[in-house]
């Protein structure tokens, strides 16, 4: 069953690849852009076909792909090239592949929804004995924690992940009979309640649920998109602050092996299926935010020099030759392959050493 599991990984992965590109793609033809090749998939050609101006192919390695456009990192004296078109419409295309990324995730989120009878919400089922807070002007049982300190509550696991990281005070609100309450600077802080020492806030967090309709379904899939974007940015954080080694980063083949194990690790095939495009949807959303940095050769980087180069240009009056872009983000991609080959080689040592 794992050899399933695997091959679902690689067609999913492909397919976010797929999305990406084809959002490049279709908005290039939009913007009257000659696109000369678009292609799924890297190395050899498995079919490829020339329609018009533009050579489809669907290539050997399903990992990666590409939207080839006319003069997309130097000059040309094709009107329709890449480079001569208007800021705005370069912009465009260079953020339709992040866009369909994100596009992609909120409606995997969505069908997944479909089956969803209804949607847990976190509540506070409780208080321990001697728990100081419950009282008509603070919390109640059966209250929904809508947010803390201005960050929304998902899951009832995150209650005390916020409690954890606050101080004394805290901006909590709640929902209560269908109301928003409001408490500003709520005294909490740790207690001991059991005879091992461990310090809980007295509160007992539980789920309530949400019965599902079509507006239920929708918010809670953008609930989850927001849930899983704030995880990323938090992955992202992490990274830098260096809480997090370069060597846990995961790539396609630690991706693809990450699926398979989800779906192994599912009690049934209909519940492997759902938790693997979940888990498609948060890669998707997290593709589109990653290539959105302004880092060269990903498409952020690309804007971010785009933007750069049009300020230049606006104050010197001279338009710029775009092989020195192409320089930086040859430079950009260089390094990035390499991080690429790390993460590869990382990934590959993980599963040989299991």
């Amino acid at each position: 069953m794992i050899v399933v599991y695997i091959l679902i990984g690689i067609l999913v992965f492909g397919i976010l690849i797929a999305s990406h590109e084809f959002g490049h793609f279709i908005t290039a033809k939009a913007c009257g852009v000659k696109v000369e090749e678009f292609s799924i998939g890297m190395g050899p050609a498995i079919w490829k076909k020339q329609k018009g101006e533009t050579l489809y192919a669907l290539r050997w390695i399903p990992i990666g792909g590409y939207c080839a456009m006319a003069g997309e990192d130097t000059e040309s004296e094709d009107p329709r090239a890449f480079t001569n078109q208007a800021p705005w419409k370069r912009i465009l295309i260079l953020c339709a592949g992040a866009f369909m990324n994100f596009v992609f995730g909120v409606l995997v989120i969505f069908c997944v929804y479909q089956t969803y009878p209804g949607f847990n919400v976190p509540v506070l089922a409780g208080f321990m004995e001697g728990c100081p807070y419950e009282a008509e002007d603070g919390l109640q049982v059966g209250d929904r924690v809508w947010s803390i300190d201005g960050h929304r509550i998902y899951d009832r696991d995150e209650i005390g992940e916020y409690l954890a990281q606050g101080g004394d005070t805290y901006d909590i609100v709640l929902i209560r009979d269908g109301k928003k309450v409001v408490l500003d600077d709520f005294y909490m802080v740790r207690r001991v309640y059991d005879d091992t020492g461990v310090e809980y806030f007295g509160l007992r967090t539980g789920y309530g649920v949400e019965w599902a309709n079509f507006g239920v379904r929708l918010q809670h899939t953008w609930d989850t998109t927001m849930q899983f974007t704030r995880l990323i940015w938090q992955g992202l954080r992490d990274l830098v602050r260096g809480d997090v080694e370069v060597e846990q980063l995961a790539g396609p083949v630690g991706i693809v092996e990450y699926m398979a194990e989800t779906g192994e690790q599912s009690e049934t095939f209909g519940d492997a299926i759902t938790r693997i495009l979940l888990l498609a949807a948060m890669i998707a959303i997290n593709l589109a935010i990653m290539n959105m940095l302004p880092i060269p050769a990903l498409d952020g980087g690309r804007v971010f020099l785009l933007i750069v180069t049009v300020i230049i240009e606006g104050i010197t009056r001279k338009k710029l030759n775009p092989k020195y872009e192409g320089y930086i983000h040859l430079v950009g991609m260089v390094l990035l392959l390499g991080l690429m080959a790390f993460v590869l080689f990382n990934d590959i040592s993980r599963i040989v050493t299991k």
